[in-house]
């Protein structure tokens, strides 16, 4: 593909000589033509009959009529065989790269791979009932990550009334191979070993010490890194997932120093799943210790997380997903909610959803002495760091906060040249710095963007009152 396959096209245009077109090429060229013209109407009325969208069927029409190295080898073939003249090859050739030309931009036109993840119906965590079960799409790059995901499964706080079930995601790399490879080892027709890793036999010990609160499903996507998010995305949607979890990019390598290695190209995906996915996405920063998994997850007796609330839909979200964890008897949940010196007009309906939110948590924990809110007041994006810093010497094992949507822009006042991961946000990618110096990991929350509309929405807390 990389170096023979130039190769191929350079010698088709070599033979194609415009000088030998004569007048007999006319019937060729209206043949051709009615064939493009016969195909395409064919596919469209097919298409339409089995109920395919005008832009999807004229989509489907466009692809079809495409012609590509298979169909220039076959007029080679032809003209070894003197099948078709000098001429015949030349129009063909000259037509094949025009329709080529022409319906490709079409078809980038009409066509958004991306359109069936965007969904009109909520699937996140703010607007689930509490008493149903909780389906969670969960990212495993490799044997790393397994550990941080089990811990934050339990940290959720699965109980009979509202269990999980779980769909990992195995993600590797298609490496010399042409096919990509999507496995669900649950419904395998002939059990292929080879698709079998220390991971799943990791998840199957888990599952079977957790299995009645959690159910576990494991999938393995053998694919390119450009079309993974693609396979995220189409399982959270066939699966209904309110969440979907991915592992962040980077990972601490030296406890002391902190230092990183970079694992190339899924900050891609984490990105493109972000833009795309159709529920609300988790972005953990896991650096927790990798111990012996059969050993058991959850080894402390207490665990104490803290919920930067910063508002906006986000911020919501983390919260709803951190009010279930504190239904766990061995969670301290410490919530502190940052609020600028000054309102903005632009930011009152935030402001209102956040508000009416904040309200149904602390009424509904005020007995609940594992469960501590405070509020800061601050002018500035420096002073909003400044606060979260004096934080760091608490003891916490787990920092949650909002992505990005709806935050008052007072609060990140002068702080845009931090973001140096896009996919964490400004304040998640300061406590996942190794200046900030925290040993605790960090979930990134961002709330389902519903199709035609933003994160925040005038019902997003009203929902909530109606499962107290």
């Amino acid at each position: 593909m990389v170096f023979l396959m130039p190769f191929s096209f350079m010698y088709v245009g070599m033979i194609t000589d415009l000088s030998s077109l004569a007048d007999d090429w006319k019937p060729l060229f209206y043949m051709v033509l009615a064939g493009y013209t016969i195909k395409m109407a064919a596919t469209l009325i097919i298409a339409r009959f089995l109920d395919l969208t005008i832009r999807d069927s004229l989509t489907l029409s466009l692809i079809m009529s495409l012609r590509g190295e298979v169909e220039l080898l076959l007029f080679l073939h032809w003209m070894d065989f003197q099948m078709i003249r000098q001429e015949h090859f030349t129009i063909l050739v000259l037509l094949t790269a025009v329709v080529t030309a022409l319906f490709t931009p079409l078809i980038s036109i009409l066509y958004d791979p991306t359109r069936p993840y965007m969904v009109n119906r909520r699937r996140n965590i703010q607007h689930t009932p509490p008493n149903t079960e909780l389906h969670i799409v969960a990212c495993i790059h490799e044997e790393e990550n397994l550990y941080g995901l089990m811990k934050l499964l339990e940290l959720s706080n699965p109980t009979v009334e509202s269990p999980f079930s779980v769909y990992t995601l195995h993600l590797v790399e298609l490496v010399g191979r042409s096919n990509p490879v999507f496995v669900d080892h649950e419904n395998e027709e002939k059990k292929d070993d080879s698709h079998v890793s220390s991971i799943h036999n990791a998840l199957k010990i888990f599952q079977e010490t957790r299995g009645e609160f959690i159910n576990l499903h494991p999938f393995t996507a053998i694919t390119i890194k450009r079309s993974m998010y693609q396979n995220i995305c189409e399982l959270a949607l066939c699966k209904h997932a309110c969440l979907i979890i991915v592992p962040f990019h980077k990972k601490m390598t030296d406890k002391r120093t902190g230092t990183r290695t970079l694992k190339q190209g899924f900050q891609s995906v984490s990105s493109n799943v972000l833009a795309h996915a159709p529920c609300t996405v988790g972005i953990l920063v896991d650096r927790s210790p990798y111990p012996n998994i059969v050993n058991g997850v959850m080894r402390s007796s207490q665990h104490n997380l803290v919920v930067l609330f910063l508002g906006g839909a986000d911020a919501r979200e983390a919260l709803s997903y951190a009010d279930r964890m504190a239904g766990r008897p061995a969670i301290s949940l410490t919530v502190v909610r940052f609020l600028p010196n000054q309102d903005d007009d632009d930011t009152e309906m935030e402001k209102k959803l956040d508000d009416g939110l904040v309200t149904w948590f602390w009424v509904k924990n005020e007995g609940n002495n594992r469960v501590v809110y405070r509020e800061v007041v601050v002018k500035n994006g420096e002073e909003t760091i400044a606060a979260i810093q004096a934080m760091n010497g608490d003891c916490c094992d787990l920092w949650i906060m909002g992505r990005k949507h709806g935050i008052n822009p007072v609060l990140l006042q002068g702080l845009s040249n931090r973001n140096e991961n896009s996919e964490l946000g400004i304040i998640g990618d300061y406590v996942a710095s190794v200046d900030f110096g925290s040993r605790a990991s960090i979930l990134v929350v961002q709330q389902q963007i519903l199709r035609g509309q933003g994160p925040a929405s005038a019902f997003s807390w009203c929902t909530k009152w109606r499962y107290m």
